[in-house]
């Protein structure tokens, strides 16, 4: 009897391991074919199988439910995202030619004898077609970089070539107004988009250049742990405390700047910029006092920044 009882309870643990190794082995695959629908479902190619109906597969189908909706909404926003592109594209080719001709018929215009009044007119025509000008153009940045059209390909460059390059293309315009523009830049390396950053740049010094009056602009680096700042300091008339949080947005335009040229999408378009390299922007200014915009570069590409962690 002993011996029967012994068998029977030695038959019942090894069929509970047996059992316990076979749950374990499905439950196994299961997690393995879990790993590869994520897989699959991150690098965009997942599609849906069936299953039976026992409890972890009723997981697995609900997993696939799940990514399948979001392989259907990322296939949407993909189409979408090329509708917007196309649409740009076609924005930016049927303005073109009419803004074109409107510049070239103002300068042909401005030939000719006009009247004292006639010519007042067309300088104001000239001045509207040059802000429509800028402004397609601006609009047109602005949707590639937030709809993703536009990739950023930063890579370690020189900063002070950089600099170079930039504040030669404004200082004939800060020298028209009697403006002082200086290059005090070191020599320094950064990672950044060699391209969009300068615009990014040139669209600070052109702010500095436009709302200075007197005085001049310096423009300098300095070096950090982990980025290479350009810094742009003017002496022009400062921003409020209270107006800096604002001064980022699109289409902002200060009381104090309301007279000058511009759309107000610059210092937009440059955050947007240096965000989308793995940079940011600052600015530190007073009221009557200048101000200083601080222009953040990393020193080191993403990879290498996540190595440093």
């Amino acid at each position: 009897m002993d011996r029967g009882m012994m068998i029977l309870a030695a038959a019942c643990i090894l069929g509970s391991v047996l059992f316990a190794i076979y749950s374990y082995r499905k439950e196994r695959r299961t997690a393995e074919r879990l790993r590869r629908m994520l897989e699959a479902a991150r690098s965009g190619q997942f599609r849906e199988t069936r299953f039976d109906e026992s409890v972890c597969s009723a997981l697995e189908s609900e997993m696939a439910d799940y990514l399948s909706a979001v392989e259907r909404s990322r296939e949407a926003a993909a189409e979408e995202k090329e509708k917007i592109k196309t649409l740009i594209a076609d924005i930016s080719h049927q303005t073109k030619t009419p803004i074109a001709n409107l510049l070239l018929y103002t300068e042909l215009l401005e030939e000719r004898e006009l009247s004292p009044e006639n010519r007042e007119y067309l300088t104001a025509l000239g001045k509207q077609a040059e802000k429509l000008h800028f402004l397609i153009g601006a609009l047109i940045k602005m949707s590639r970089l937030e709809t993703g059209i536009i990739t950023l390909h930063p890579k370690e460059q020189d900063v002070k070539e950089l600099l170079a390059e930039v504040t030669g293309a404004y200082r004939e315009k800060a020298e028209r107004k009697g403006l002082k523009l200086t290059d005090c830049s070191g020599p320094a390396t950064a990672w950044f988009d060699r391209k969009w950053t300068a615009e990014a740049v040139g669209n600070i010094l052109d702010n500095a250049v436009k709302y200075t009056s007197r005085g001049g602009i310096e423009v300098r680096t300095r070096r950090y742990e982990l980025f290479t700042a350009i810094e742009v300091e003017d002496t022009g008339p400062g921003i409020a405390e209270e107006d800096i949080p604002e001064l980022f947005g699109r289409f902002r335009r200060g009381e104090e700047t309301a007279e000058q040229e511009g759309v107000g999408v610059g210092l937009y378009l440059a955050r947007e910029i240096l965000a989308g390299e793995g940079g940011y922007i600052k600015v530190s200014s007073r009221k009557g006092q200048g101000s200083v915009f601080s222009i953040f570069l990393p020193n080191q590409g993403k990879g290498n920044l996540s190595e440093l962690s």
